[in-house]
């Protein structure tokens, strides 16, 4: 697909385009994209909806994920990411960036670049992944009246309100924000952190809404698979930072061996080949937009060294 020209060019909004695929059975699967490219690679394993992460796009530029990114800054990846899928993206919104009216320019701004839905957390800065220990929490009536800040700037954005409650404040403190912020008009609940099926269950039982699970590595959260959180009530399940994690790990090993080996001749094996590149970013749909442009012909091999 190129967004240029192309047939398969979305119509309507990406809020009503992620709703339309939650009204369907089963449970939506949102993998994290931290870029285009993973975007696209996700789109072409199958997958209809993506989900960006605050803690992908910053350690992509080489930060923490404590709250120091800005909303134009997560508007670029989110321009990225839904101009070249095409897709609905759910976006990793944070604290949503400061109060009530920093919160109305968010989804505003979310909604301009292309944005489906929006997850709104309920920490005080400096957030931390909501997998670490000691977090802060906002006064859930602060949190509340985010969520209907965001509800009324909204014009499409699907709002998902993320409570990380669970480890200070416990079930009852977790449900009891969770319906606060419900009333308040989120649209979903992601409740963060949760450590057993029993939890997972329990949680579900009492919230009366759709929920998104988190399948972060590294967590606190135990690997179950998308049709095991559908089978204890959830409906979104997203893989976060997944992609970004076995690309860094993938360049890691890249840096070591032109470092050790003093090339990369040792490494080409484990190489997207440029005829794969091209594929995947429709490289020639793009020179076929423009005559002047003559058509490329890739190299089959690499040349020989004498």
């Amino acid at each position: 697909m190129t967004y240029l020209v192309a047939d398969d060019l979305p119509t309507g909004h990406a809020g009503d385009r992620f709703r339309a695929l939650l009204a369907r059975p089963g449970i939506l699967q949102l993998p994290g994209s931290h870029n285009g490219q993973a975007a696209l690679q996700a789109k072409a394993a199958g997958f209809e909806a993506l989900y960006l992460s605050g803690a992908a796009m910053t350690a992509s530029m080489g930060l923490p994920d404590v709250g120091l990114i800005t909303i134009d800054e997560v508007c670029f990846f989110v321009r990225q990411v839904a101009r070249s899928s095409g897709l609905p993206v759910l976006v990793d919104g944070d604290t949503g960036y400061g109060e009530a009216l920093n919160v109305m320019n968010m989804v505003r701004s979310f909604e301009d670049a292309g944005a489906g839905a929006v997850h709104i957390e309920d920490q005080l800065l400096p957030k931390k992944c909501g997998h670490l220990n000691d977090k802060k929490l906002a006064d859930a009536h602060d949190m509340a009246a985010k969520i209907a800040a965001a509800r009324r700037a909204r014009r499409h954005l699907y709002i998902i309100a993320r409570t990380d409650a669970a480890a200070s404040e416990g079930m009852d403190g977790a449900v009891a924000r969770a319906k606060m912020y419900l009333a308040a008009g989120a649209d979903a609940i992601f409740p963060e952190a949760l450590n057993t099926a029993e939890m997972f269950r329990e949680f579900a039982s009492r919230v009366d809404a759709p929920l998104l699970a988190n399948m972060t590595e590294f967590g606190r959260t135990p690997f179950f698979t998308a049709s095991e959180f559908e089978a204890m009530g959830y409906k979104m399940v997203i893989w976060p930072v997944s992609s970004l994690r076995v690309a860094n790990k993938a360049q890691e090993d890249l840096y070591a061996a032109i470092k050790r080996d003093g090339g990369t001749q040792n490494m080409v094996d484990r190489m997207q080949t440029r005829a794969e590149l091209y594929a995947t970013i429709g490289y020639h749909h793009y020179e076929a937009l423009d005559a002047s442009i003559v058509t490329t012909i890739i190299p089959t091999a690499m040349p020989q060294a004498r």
